[in-house]
């Protein structure tokens, strides 16, 4: 008995030593409060779960063949109140972790804005063939495969796809949510601890896809300025002419950065999704889709 216990302790400490770096080791309030909701669920579930394998436990031991003093009734066939008993708890979980799940969806809805004193960073998102680009709008700048944000500071980002839908995760700070060509989505995240966090593709798009990954890195406000400042400095333009090379595919970019990037990037790169559009980031769009 004591060496089973044991073992059941060690398993345990053994999965929850997974737990980090994934939802279970939140970073900031979105991901908290859903890390909330997991649990609560958990619990309702577990309500039951645990009464049921204690009650088939039971009856196993109970009516055994060795024990005289069970009742055999093998005319038995209906019970109103073990009818009611057997579908009311079910029914009750279903509710309460339904009520769980409907409430957080409302209070988490990835469209609306984190209540905050502090004015958000916007961020742009447009996910590539194998790739994921972020455009500053207010800074000027953008980065591919990796992301600056201010740490304790809302980040609003707006998000597309150059070609197939995908899906953008960044599981230590929460909701997950796809990008979609011609069309913009809505995500509010925010980091509340210093550190760097790994960002995911969670839907598979080709043969790229076990590489389309980046990197979070959650800094001081000192620290996104200077970074802001440097990244301003260095690298090249984010042009139409660029960007027609940056969309094609590619695999396992590493990160880099564009010192500048031409007005209303984003709303082009929407449009060229919507179908054929009088610009040249139209032409290689539609060109791109037409070779894959």
């Amino acid at each position: 008995m004591r060496y089973g216990l044991l073992a059941v302790l060690l398993i345990g400490a053994m999965t929850l030593g997974g737990c980090t770096e994934g939802v279970l080791d939140p970073k900031g309030p979105i991901a908290q409060a859903e890390r909330q909701i997991l649990f609560n669920a958990l619990g309702i579930m577990l309500a039951i779960v645990i009464p049921v394998i204690l009650a088939t436990l039971g009856f196993a031991f109970w009516f055994r063949a060795s024990n005289e003093r069970a009742r055999y009734r093998p005319d038995f066939t209906y019970s109103g109140r073990l009818e009611l008993l057997v579908w009311s708890i079910p029914g009750m979980t279903v509710l309460l972790v339904g009520g769980v799940a409907w409430i957080g969806a409302h209070d988490l809805d990835p469209g609306k804005p984190i209540n905050s004193a502090v004015k958000p960073v916007n961020v742009q998102v447009v996910s590539l063939d194998w790739k994921w680009l972020f455009i500053y709008p207010e800074q000027g700048i953008a980065s591919v495969n990796k992301l600056v944000v201010p740490v304790g500071t809302p980040i609003s980002f707006e998000l597309t796809s150059s070609s197939v839908m995908n899906s953008f995760f960044v599981p230590q700070l929460g909701s997950q949510i796809y990008t979609m060509s011609g069309m913009a989505t809505r995500l509010h995240l925010q980091a509340d601890h210093l550190g760097t966090y790994a960002g995911i593709s969670a839907m598979f798009s080709g043969d790229g896809f076990p590489d389309m990954h980046f990197t979070v890195d959650a800094v001081t406000d000192d620290g996104f300025a200077q970074w802001v400042r440097q990244t301003g400095l260095t690298g090249s333009a984010l042009d139409k002419p660029a960007y027609a090379d940056l969309v094609k595919p590619s695999k396992a970019v590493a990160p880099f950065t564009y010192r500048s990037v031409v007005p209303d990037m984003f709303s082009s790169i929407v449009s060229a999704g919507m179908g054929p559009q009088d610009s040249s980031l139209s032409i290689c769009s539609t060109s791109q889709r037409a070779e894959r």
